[in-house]
C-alpha cells in the first residue's frame, strides 16, 4: 500500500478482513495525508455513518483500526517498483504480490511565503497547524484566501487571548462566504484586503511585515508573533510513470477493477482516474473494496470469496 491517507488506511483494514498481510508506505512522518495536515479541524459532512466529523477525527478512527492490522513504514518515499516473476520488489527490499497506490493527488509541498527570509524568520512561519494551543496569547497573521486559511483562522480565533489578522490579495475570498462573515464578526479578528506582503524583518522577537495595498502605493506595517501561510500546495503523481504506470490527465488510469495498465498494480481514491469520477472520500472507500476484491480473485482464483462482512 502506497499512501497512508484515509483511503490507504481503510484499504489496509479491508485487506486484513480478507486475510491479506499489508505493508503501508508513506513519505510523511505520520498517517493522515491531506485531511490530517491541511484541514484537521474542518468538519466533513459526506462520510457515511457520521453526520459530521473533522479531518483529524476521521484519521484517528481509521488509524485505530489499521495500525493493528498492517505494518507501517513512514518517512519512506517509494522510489522503485520492479516486477520480478510473480512478485513486485519495492525499493529493492520489500517483496509484495500486489500494489495499491492510494496517494491522493500525490506528494504535496506547500507554496512558500514569497519573501526573502532567514532561519530565525522561518521558525515563525508555519504551513501546518497541529496544535492550536501553541498559538495562545499571540498575534497571528494568516496569509491566503481559500478554505484552509479561513478554517485555520476560525480555529485559532478560539485560542485564549489570540489576535488574528487575515491578509488576502483580493477583496473576495475563495473560501466559504459563511466563514468569511463569521470571522468578520469576531472581535479578535481583523481582515486586511487587498494586500500583498512586500518585506519581512525580525524585530524584538516579532515578525514585522510590510503590506502593500493592491492598486495603490499605500504600504502598512503589521507585527506578528507567528504567521500561517495558506497559499496552497503543489502536488502530482508523476512519479508513478517511472514504474511504467500510465497517467491520464495527471491521475492514474484504472479499469473497472481499479487495476492500472500493469497487472497487479491498482490505484484507488483521488490518485485514480476513470471517466466521470467524483473526488470524494466516501467513493474512495468503495474503490478500495473493489481493488481488494480484485486482488483476492487474482491471487486465489479457486477460492469461493466472502465479498462482504454481511454475507449470509
Amino acid at each position: 500500500m502506497i499512501g497512508a491517507g484515509p483511503i490507504g488506511l481503510f484499504s489496509a483494514s479491508f485487506a486484513h478482513l480478507h486475510g491479506l498481510k499489508t505493508i503501508v508506505f508513506d513519505s510523511l512522518s505520520e498517517a493522515g495525508g491531506q485531511p490530517k495536515l491541511l484541514y484537521p479541524f474542518k468538519k466533513i459532512f459526506d462520510i457515511p455513518v457520521f453526520n459530521q466529523i473533522t479531518g483529524a477525527e476521521l484519521i484517528e478512527k481509521l488509524m485505530y483500526s489499521a495500525e493493528r492490522k498492517a505494518k507501517f513504514v513512514f518517512d519512506h518515499r517509494v522510489n522503485s517498483i520492479e516486477k520480478i516473476e510473480d512478485y513486485f520488489l519495492i525499493d529493492k527490499e520489500f517483496e509484495v504480490e500486489s500494489v495499491i497506490i492510494a496517494t491522493g493527488n500525490g506528494s504535496f509541498t506547500p507554496k512558500a511565503f514569497p519573501l526573502h527570509t532567514n532561519d530565525e524568520i522561518e521558525k515563525r512561519i508555519q504551513y501546518f497547524i497541529n496544535d492550536p494551543q501553541k498559538f495562545q496569547n499571540q498575534t497571528i497573521g494568516i496569509f491566503g484566501g481559500g478554505d484552509s486559511a479561513l478554517d485555520w483562522a476560525l480555529e485559532l480565533a478560539n485560542a485564549a487571548n489570540t489576535q488574528i489578522k487575515i491578509i488576502h490579495r483580493r477583496n473576495e475570498f475563495r473560501g466559504l462566504e459563511a466563514n468569511v462573515q463569521q470571522l468578520k464578526k469576531l472581535q479578535n479578528v481583523e481582515v486586511l484586503t487587498p494586500y500583498l506582503p512586500k518585506a519581512v524583518t525580525l524585530s524584538n522577537n516579532q515578525l514585522e511585515i510590510e503590506l502593500k495595498e493592491i492598486g495603490t502605493t499605500n504600504i502598512i506595517a503589521k507585527k506578528f508573533d507567528q504567521i500561517v501561510v495558506a497559499y496552497g500546495f503543489r502536488s502530482d503523481n508523476n512519479f508513478v510513470s517511472k514504474w511504467g504506470v500510465n497517467l491520464t490527465k495527471g491521475q492514474i488510469g484504472v479499469s473497472r477493477a481499479m487495476e492500472t495498465n500493469i497487472s497487479g498494480i491498482y490505484a484507488v481514491g483521488d490518485a485514480a482516474y476513470y471517466p466521470e469520477r467524483v473526488p470524494v472520500i466516501g467513493l474512495g472507500f468503495g474503490e478500495a473494496q473493489i481493488a481488494i476484491t480484485s486482488i483476492m480473485r487474482s491471487l486465489f482464483p479457486q477460492k469461493n470469496l466472502t465479498i462482504h462482512s454481511t454475507s449470509i
